[in-house]
Order: C-alpha cells, then sequence, then structure tokens
C-alpha cells in the first residue's frame, strides 16, 4: 500500500498540486486521471521521488518515504518497477537484454537465475519467443509489453504506468490494460496507473483518483464515475467519450 499526505508543489510562482492525499491498494491498478496540466504526473513524480514535493508526506507500506534514511530510500526504490510512457527501451540492446537490465544492475543472480525470470517474465506478457528481436522489429504494443516485463522483472511491490496505452489502438490498449489488471492481481503489488483514457478508466478502474487543477477532487470506482455529481469529472468523462469514438470510428 503507498499513502501520500497533503501532497503540494509549486515551480516558481505556478501552483501545481495542492494538499493532495489518497490511498493507493494492492492487488489491483489504482488510476490517477485528470486533463493534460492537471498535476497527474507531476503528483506520479512526486511518489516515486523524481521531484520532491514542497510539503507532504509519501509512505511505502508504513515507511515515510522523504524521513527515511539513504539505506531505506534504497531499499524502497529496489521495490518499484516502471513502465514508461514511451516504453523507454534501449534500442541497441535485444528484448531479452533490455528486460535482464534491471537485474544486471540491481543484483548479484548468476547469468542462469537471470535468465530463468527474464524467460517467465516474457512468458507471463506474452512474447516468450522474442528474446533475440531487435525493438524495431518489434510493434508499439509488444514494446509496452517488454516494459511491462522489464518492470516486473525484479519482483517489485510497486508498480507505476505513465500513460501505458499512449500511441496505441484501442484492442492493443485493451489488452495492456489486462495485463497490468492481472499482474497487479497475480502478484498482489500496488500498481498506479496515470492515464487520461476513458477506456482504460471503464475496463480497469477499481480504485480512481480524480485531478482538477491540482487538486484531488473525487476518488471512487469506474462503477461510480459516469454519476459522481461532480461537475469537473462530468465534463471530463464526456469529452474523453466523445474523442474516443470519434478516434475508433476514424481508425
Amino acid at each position: 500500500m503507498i499513502e501520500i499526505r497533503n501532497i503540494t508543489k509549486s515551480f516558481g510562482d505556478k501552483l501545481v498540486l495542492s494538499e493532495v492525499s489518497g490511498v493507493f491498494e494492492k492487488g489491483k491498478p489504482n488510476l490517477i486521471i485528470g486533463a493534460s496540466g492537471t498535476g497527474k504526473s507531476v503528483l506520479l513524480k512526486c511518489i516515486v521521488g523524481l521531484i520532491k514535493p514542497d510539503h507532504g508526506q509519501v509512505f511505502y507500506d508504513g515507511r515515510d518515504f522523504y524521513e527515511s534514511d539513504r539505506d531505506t530510500k534504497t531499499e524502497v526504490r529496489r521495490e518499484m518497477g516502471m513502465l514508461f510512457q514511451g516504453g523507454a527501451l534501449f534500442d541497441s540492446k535485444t528484448v531479452e537484454e533490455n528486460v535482464r537490465f534491471p537485474l544486471d544492475v540491481l543484483t548479484r543472480m548468476s547469468r542462469s537465475e537471470k535468465m530463468e525470470r527474464v524467460n517467465f517474465c516474457l512468458k507471463r506478457v506474452g512474447l516468450e519467443n522474442a528474446n533475440k528481436k531487435m525493438p524495431s522489429e518489434i510493434s508499439g504494443g509488444m514494446k509496452k509489453r517488454v516494459g511491462i516485463a522489464r518492470a516486473i522483472v525484479n519482483k517489485p511491490n510497486y508498480l507505476f504506468c505513465d500513460e501505458p496505452n499512449s500511441g496505441l489502438d484501442p484492442q492493443t490498449s485493451i489488452l495492456i490494460d489486462e495485463l497490468i489488471q492481472d499482474i497487479s492481481e497475480d502478484l498482489d503489488i500496488t500498481t498506479i496507473v496515470v492515464t487520461h483514457d476513458m477506456n482504460s478508466v471503464m475496463g480497469i478502474g477499481e480504485k480512481i483518483m480524480f485531478i482538477y487543477k491540482g487538486q484531488n477532487v473525487w476518488v471512487g470506482n469506474n462503477k461510480d464515475i459516469t454519476h459522481s455529481g461532480v461537475k469537473e469529472l462530468d465534463d471530463f468523462v464526456f469529452a474523453n467519450k466523445v474523442m474516443n469514438s470519434l478516434r475508433e470510428n476514424n481508425a
């Protein structure tokens, strides 16, 4: 479980996040949604420690990340897995080498142990025959699956996904969403997904935080989101449904 309390962040005179609090639960995707520029990506960076908030606390299973000593912070970071928006694969490395990279950097496992783990993770994302392929030889959806395999290869307790469906067609997006949901449940990890994709929200949104102008204005699930009673959320949901329908009709 991850808990955030009163996260506040400004850049110069611009207040980006204001007193944002919430709890992200284990074993399910926890979605952070909101329009572009509302602060959701900044919030994710504050949670993982890429940006230090001006005020507030982040707890990883009770460990106060920003008040911890260096050893504890290192321990928490080793328990994180990251899926970046563009996949962020190394173009010069094979699929196998990309997935193995965290094990090479963070562990002292033998080569055979590493390969056993790499092959397990590639099979888990449906890419058991892609070891020797280069990133240039696979599709965008496959790159995202390689990114997921790399994110879970070190057996993380926490998985962070930044716009995992960016640039993907609707069918591939559904596959990625279902994969993230299955992995969260099977591995019983705390997963946080930043997205503005309403298909993802309706498909896997068991726990949703809606950010508007840097504030957490609604928390709920995909069953309640269409009758939240929050005007700003209703506007966001309706606008995204229209855009998704247009994309699907033009595909």
